[in-house]
């Protein structure tokens, strides 16, 4: 096949006068290119992110490298593929093939230098979709029934009724709009007072009122926090079989404490992506970083670093995709993408921004902690060096210690040292293997006191007693000074390295293959990574002429995170307006969430989220008022004067909203016309989601631990959950207050979630979760009434019950109610309630015994324990209801 090229490039410059005159590309290359290439390697379509459309593209090439080389037409791949040579495949793969004439102005134009115009411009991809299209303002529509539009929204929606013939439900009761708005800002019920103040204020903005408490309060941010911990794919382990522990909690509080401030969703953004590259960055903006930290990782035996390294960084560039741009990238990781104009070599371009970052973790702590542990870590230093010359234990004299350890002689080691050498070596934690090493050397100690009967010799017996109590001395000294060194929290960050690494094409996905290099850089299909970064320039804390953004030098996360919230971006606000349209409808405008793309759904109200993206983008809400209670936002965290992302400004004005106050009784006359209620002629019923449905029951008990932010916490699980994982974990249920944290606190292991979250169609975190599932099965019915967690929540609220209200069952019934539900029970309900009441009385009589189980803890002093047992047993049925666990 050389043979034959050569050959044939032979006969070629035989052709008289095809050689004489340079190639000219405008004149003679391009239309040649523009004939057999363009199809497949033009503006809207590259195939192997190659394009062949302009002089440059052809010397950049595609993911298999440059396509000319300048001065060398038999290296380059174009002549190749379009003479067939060996192992190349032969191009174009349909149609006509290139005539010998054309192939030799090919050659002609390589071998002259591969020069083009230097103004030749490369058309961009043609946008059609609607979604890489910038979202356009239009006014809210007329509408004739005026007076049921409360603000903006409701015009859109009103208006889309009215042309289908539809009239919008009533509006909800006060009590069903109070406890609405409370799960949907809080994640918590409302307390059977702030139903009260709600019933009994007679302005027309109570309903207002109520909205602004609830965004000032420091619960908004839990609530709001644990949709964007799903985005993060937020976790306390590490995953894959091993699944460690890790610690990451702070980056957790930082989205709470953020969310709760209501920074600007583009500051919020920023800091995630890029905090450690502002100017002078904060303890705070680097703890941000764990956005992206939060990936797994692999910890087997035998693994390829490299290759779960490159795993990493491809799950980031898809989560990025996911949050910020609502895009199915991820197909771009082997190929160009099948549907959507983005190519392997964009994504591999996206990849490179993130290539370059570092993984250390960052400790946290005060300046007066740092100094103490630098001055006792000194001291354990000193006494170390004294302990090394009598202390010659090592890991490996350990580990043959413990293997030697028979039946009889483990019996003699305290009873936690027998239970720690039941727990397989990779399971146990960093507390169990210190205890264990603890063991070990007192055993090694114990050799001093031994020796003295195998040694008659008085000398050698003082040496020996005097080696055991230095040892015993100094062993003594070293654990004090470890309880007075100070136990920083640390968290996981990202930090860019001095030195970029190079980023490669993968060919077909695999990182051992490597294909063209590439540099970082963003899809042609929408706004161009610019120089500012479209922030607004008046923000300081964003500008591009700080650290990290500055001309001249290659783009990094900065510029990405910077480009993602530039307001010419089609997509960022879309995906973040619609995100939050789907907390408080169930369902977005666009109902596929994660997929703006061509394969997406349209918006079922396309004009109206367009409005909802540039009044985001603009002034955070028309009804963002300062003169609300809460105050400023920096004094409450409440909504406060007009400005530009406000996240807080935008839950208000969608939950202010007359079509979210509607009621969410069923309609039978839109089952045929708007089955699933696209139209939002009612309000949708929505399960809570797992984390809310604990806290619920947490309220409700009045057990509920009201501490914002820390560690996670065990509350109780059944016993076994870690036998089908490949390391048993340790879970040792929390006592005191801390058992009763809410659920975003419960520590996550990746392999073996909390069995309650898992149940109620938690994510597994090990990718982002943009929608979670709602499904309805006997096994949360079976949850509700028998895991212990709950068990104990039904016993705590039966114990409230008696304990708070002090007249009869009557009045005791209708308080555990509104605990619950929020509103009184229906004759029918007190009825049915009173009844299992006096029937469960008289069963707890007959059987005592059964009665003492039920009862349980927390009994109020005084109470019989027949009547707590049967008052747990009616808070079970209360805590089961598919009512307490649905917002209406």
């Amino acid at each position: 096949m050389k043979a034959l090229a050569s050959a044939l490039a032979a006969s070629l410059l035989a052709i008289p006068g095809l050689a004489a005159e340079p190639a000219d590309y405008l004149r003679d290359v391009k239309p040649i290119l523009a004939r057999h290439c363009a199809a497949c390697h033009g503006p809207d379509k590259q195939r192997a992110s190659l394009r062949l459309d302009t002089a440059a593209g052809a010397r950049t090439g595609g993911d298999s490298g440059p396509a000319v080389v300048p001065g060398k037409a038999d290296a380059s791949r174009l002549i190749q593929a379009v003479t067939g040579a060996e192992g190349v495949k032969a191009m174009p793969p349909k149609g006509p093939r290139l005539t010998a004439k054309e192939i030799a102005v090919l050659r002609a134009w390589i071998d002259a230098g591969a020069k083009g115009p230097a103004n030749e411009i490369a058309e961009g991809p043609k946008k059609t979709h609607w979604a890489f299209l910038p979202p356009v303002r239009r006014d809210p529509p007329a509408v004739k029934n005026a007076d049921w539009v409360r603000n903006p929204i409701d015009r859109f929606i009103l208006a889309r009724l009215e042309k289908q013939g539809i009239a919008p439900s009533p509006e909800a009761d006060r009590i069903t709009l109070v406890r609405r708005a409370t799960l949907d800002l809080t994640g918590l019920p409302p307390t059977p007072e702030e139903v009260d103040a709600a019933l009994r204020d007679p302005s027309p903005d109570w309903y207002e009122k109520v909205v602004d408490r609830l965004l000032a309060s420091p619960h908004y941010g839990e609530r709001m926090g644990r949709h964007w911990l799903d985005l993060a794919r937020y976790a306390d382990s590490n995953g894959y079989s091993i699944d460690s522990p890790r610690s990451i909690w702070p980056y957790r509080d930082w989205v709470i404490a953020a969310l709760n401030a209501d920074k600007p969703f583009d500051q919020f953004t920023i800091e995630q992506l890029a905090g450690d590259l502002l100017p002078n960055a904060t303890v705070e903006q680097k703890v941000a970083t764990g956005f992206h930290r939060n990936t797994q990782i692999n910890e087997e035996g035998g693994i390829d670093r490299e290759q779960f390294r490159v795993e990493s960084i491809i799950d980031r560039v898809n989560t990025t995709g996911a949050v910020w741009l609502g895009l199915t990238i991820g197909c771009c990781q082997c190929h160009n993408h099948k549907f959507d104009p983005f190519t392997q070599k964009e994504y591999y371009q996206l990849f490179a921004f993130l290539n370059n970052a570092d993984e250390p973790t960052l400790e946290l702590g005060s300046p007066e902690q740092v100094a103490l542990r630098k001055r006792v870590r000194a001291e354990m230093a000193r006494v170390r060096r004294q302990l090394k010359p009598l202390d010659t234990t090592s890991p490996a004299k350990e580990d043959l210690w413990e293997k030697r350890l028979t039946t009889d002689l483990r019996k003699l080691l305290p009873a936690d040292v027998q239970a720690i050498l039941e727990v397989p070596e990779n399971g146990r934690t960093a507390e169990q293997k210190e205890r264990l090493s603890a063991a070990y050397r007192r055993s090694d100690m114990a050799k001093h006191l031994v020796a003295p009967l195998a040694n008659p010799s008085p000398l050698a017996a003082a040496a020996h007693l005097h080696l055991a109590a230095t040892r015993y001395r100094l062993d003594k000294e070293l654990t004090a000074l470890k309880k007075r060194e100070p136990q920083l929290a640390s968290t996981m960050v990202m930090q860019e390295r001095k030195a970029p690494r190079q980023t490669y094409v993968m060919l077909g996905g695999d990182f051992t293959r490597k294909g063209a290099t590439v540099s970082p850089g963003v899809p042609a299909v929408l706004h161009s990574l610019s120089a500012s970064g479209g922030v607004d320039p008046r923000r300081a804390d964003l500008r591009r002429d700080q650290p990290g953004g500055s001309p001249g030098k290659a783009p990094n996360r900065l510029d990405l995170a910077r480009w993602l919230v530039d307001p010419r971006n089609p997509l960022t606000a879309r995906v973040t307006v619609n995100r939050i349209w789907q907390h408080h409808f169930g369902l977005g405008i666009v109902e596929t969430e994660n997929d703006f793309g061509t394969q997406g759904t349209p918006p079922s109200h396309p004009e109206l989220l367009d409005w909802l993206a540039t009044e985001f983008m603009a002034s955070g809400g028309d009804q963002a008022r300062r003169d609300q209670p809460g105050g400023s936002p920096q004094a409450s965290g409440g909504v406060g004067p007009r400005r530009a992302w406000s996240m807080k400004a935008m839950h208000r004005l969608i939950v202010t909203s007359a079509t979210y106050r509607q009621s969410s009784k069923a309609r039978p006359e839109l089952a045929t016309v708007d089955a699933r209620n696209r139209l939002l002629a009612r309000q949708n019923r929505l399960r809570l989601e797992a984390e809310f449905v604990r806290d619920t029951a947490l309220a409700a008990s009045g057990l509920l631990t009201r501490k914002v932010g820390g560690p996670s916490v065990f509350p109780p699980q059944p016993e076994g959950i870690y036998r089908f994982t490949q390391i048993d974990k340790h879970w040792k249920a929390t006592t005191g207050p801390d058992r009763y944290r809410r659920g975003l606190y419960t520590y996550f292991w990746r392999s073996a979630p909390h069995p309650s979250l898992t149940v109620f169609d938690a994510p597994d975190a090990s990718s982002t979760c943009t929608r979670r599932n709602r499904s309805n099965t006997p096994l949360q019915a079976l949850t509700l009434l028998n895991d212990q967690g709950y068990f104990e929540l039904a016993q705590g609220l039966a114990a409230r019950v008696l304990r708070e209200v002090k007249g009869g069952d009557a009045d005791r019934l209708r308080y555990a109610f509104r605990l619950c539900l929020a509103r009184p029970p229906s004759a029918r309900e007190q009825k049915r309630l009173g009844d299992l009441l006096a029937r469960q009385v008289e069963e707890f009589t007959a059987s005592p015994e059964e009665a003492r189980r039920m009862a349980g803890m927390g009994m109020p002093p005084g109470v019989d324990m027949r009547q707590h047992a049967a008052w747990t047993t009616v808070a079970r049925v209360l805590l089961n209801l598919d009512e307490f666990i649905t917002r209406e």
